[in-house]
């Protein structure tokens, strides 16, 4: 597994820890990490802070220059809220470790000129789907169900 899923995943494994929704991400620039967050929807009663949210948060503001030549990693798809972000601050390229769990905003992204690259990971979907098992929910919460 690349190092910087791997660093996404154990963010993920940090929120489901902390009884939160399992979705990990980081912005990585130029080969180190600058932001990594998790979901904490549950944890901090958020309505935004979704993992792509928490790491671009924790990476503080940036210069335009910098996003532009970052590579954004997450464990799950992005949603329609996250891909916004993705878009607005010009990240050209995304990671996603699963998508068969949710599938998000991964062709408006492409659309874009996002490059998109989905690992097809499989302890990502093993965590996702253990945790929907666990607490449905919350999930559907989450993906506005």
């Amino acid at each position: 597994m690349d190092e910087f899923l791997k660093a996404a995943l154990e963010e993920a494994e940090k929120g489901y820890a902390e009884g939160g929704i399992p979705i990990g991400s980081v912005l990585v620039h130029k080969g180190k990490i600058i932001g990594r967050g998790h979901n904490k929807r549950v944890q901090e009663g958020s309505v935004v802070l979704h993992g792509e949210m928490d790491a671009l948060e924790n990476a503080g503001r940036q210069p335009a220059s910098i996003y532009r030549e970052c590579t954004l990693y997450t464990t799950l798809s992005p949603c329609p809220m996250c891909s916004g972000t993705i878009l607005l601050y010009g990240i050209p390229k995304v990671v996603i470790g699963e998508n068969k769990t949710f599938m998000g905003e991964e062709e408006l992204l492409r659309s874009r000129g996002v490059a998109v690259e989905v690992a097809d990971n499989e302890v990502c979907y093993k965590l996702m789907q253990q945790f929907i098992q666990e607490k449905p929910e919350l999930w559907n919460e989450d993906i506005g169900v």
